[in-house]
């Protein structure tokens, strides 16, 4: 069996250079780092769910975390979320500190982080247009007028423009995600979190939700953190997948090299039992 693998970095990934990208919300540049957990530990009771782990991810990057449920995966994705906090080690976002830090400044860190969730978390009394309105306006001070016009405009990219003065019940499933896809980008963050948006999806609405976040990832600057078990979507939008079991990284590497040469053996294991 290989030896276990912690990476620092996401450097070196290049797919997407050269091409002309629309900025997503005040990113880095690519190729600086973005993300950094330090010796972080997160314990529920006696069971250990990220064990003193280390790594990062670069500005404008897409990183997918694959493993086993319970692996700590998503646990990860709500830590940078300020959903819980870790038991020991740091986080660092854009060069803040994010724990430990006083309130206010995780205030500040967390409104560069946007998520969507495996349920869509929508208000069901407002309008989609209201959905997408709501956070900008309120938490960012926003003028209505702005965060309208802002909210059109990914509603076009996430193919809903005649859907603005519907409320949520009168979507599909697929469309539901695709409206929390576009509210978590009228933030304008530099980090959007995926966790498992689709698995709360009849199959036959996952590839309508796939497609638009491959479109994302492939026309805007946006730094992506995935946990996904959509092993073709993976390959498609990442530029680095690290495998995560018991808490731990235990191999990491560009797509093409995970999914066809993995070297360590929990890997292939994992990868015969998905794919």
């Amino acid at each position: 069996m290989s030896t276990e693998y912690t990476p620092m970095s996401d450097t070196g990934a290049d797919a997407g250079a050269g091409t002309e990208k629309t900025p997503a919300g005040g990113s880095r540049p690519d190729g600086s780092e973005l993300i950094r957990l330090e010796k972080v530990t997160k314990r529920f009771g006696n069971h250990t769910v990220l064990d003193n782990l280390d790594f990062s991810v670069d500005a404008g990057r897409h990183v997918t975390l694959i493993g086993p449920s319970g692996s700590g995966k998503t646990t990860i994705l709500r830590l940078l979320m300020t959903l819980l906090k870790p038991d020991e080690g740091t986080v660092t976002v854009d060069g803040d500190r994010l724990y430990p830090a006083p309130e206010k400044q995780v205030r500040e860190v967390r409104k560069k982080i946007g998520m969507v969730f495996q349920q869509f978390n929508l208000f069901p009394n407002m309008t989609v247009l209201r959905n997408i309105t709501e956070a900008p306006v309120t938490v960012l001070g926003m003028s209505k007028d702005a965060a309208e016009e802002r909210a059109r405009e990914l509603l076009e990219m996430v193919g809903l423009t005649e859907h603005v003065d519907k409320h949520p019940a009168q979507l599909s499933g697929g469309q539901q995600q695709r409206v929390a896809i576009a509210r978590a980008l009228a933030m304008r963050p530099q980090v959007l979190l995926l966790d498992e948006v689709t698995s709360a999806l009849d199959p036959e609405l996952v590839a309508g939700v796939l497609d638009v976040l491959r479109d994302i990832a492939r026309s805007t600057d946006i730094t992506m953190l995935c946990v996904t078990h959509e092993m073709n979507f993976a390959r498609d939008i990442s530029d680095r997948v690290l495998m995560f079991d018991s808490g731990r990284i235990i191999e990491a590497g560009a797509p093409e090299k995970i999914f066809s040469e993995p070297e360590h053996d929990r890997t292939r294991e994992f990868l015969s039992a998905v794919l």
